[in-house]
């Protein structure tokens, strides 16, 4: 039986984990080559309402968050490893956030060796080369 990514509460791929990173602090990695298209992770969220969402923006949490909703005036806060990846364009990940059901997902965009660091452009699209609100950088 095939069951649908939406009906899924909390999946990670076995084949990833939490590791320092060169890239900003820890990062999350994979012990596995993966294929372009594969769903590696797929995280409920906890939906913060647009008040909330303005006391959270005053702490360390406002970096670890995502903006949610079709106005993204709401914001949620990812559960699982989505708020550990690291931001790169182009990215090697990419997430779609499903809002009916409080579901993000992260699928590679290209092939990953093994050892590799995961990554998703904070943007949403993997090529997106806008500026970011903060440094990515380990000073």
């Amino acid at each position: 039986m095939r069951t649908s990514w939406s009906s899924i509460l909390l999946m990670i791929l076995p084949c990833l984990f939490i590791a320092p990173s060169s890239t900003h602090g820890r990062g999350v990695f994979t012990t596995q080559s993966l294929a372009a298209g594969v769903i590696i992770e797929i995280s409920p969220v906890l939906v913060l309402s647009p008040s909330d969402r303005l006391l959270v923006d005053q702490t360390l949490l406002h970096d670890y968050i995502f903006e949610w909703g079709e106005d993204r005036s709401s914001a949620a806060v990812a559960l699982g490893y989505l708020s550990i990846y690291n931001h790169a364009c182009p990215s090697n990940c990419v997430y779609e956030m499903d809002f009916e059901t409080g579901l993000m997902r992260i699928s590679t965009v290209v092939a990953i060796q093994a050892g590799a660091e995961l990554s998703i452009n904070y943007h949403g699209d993997f090529d997106n080369d806008a500026p970011l609100w903060f440094s990515t950088k380990i000073p």
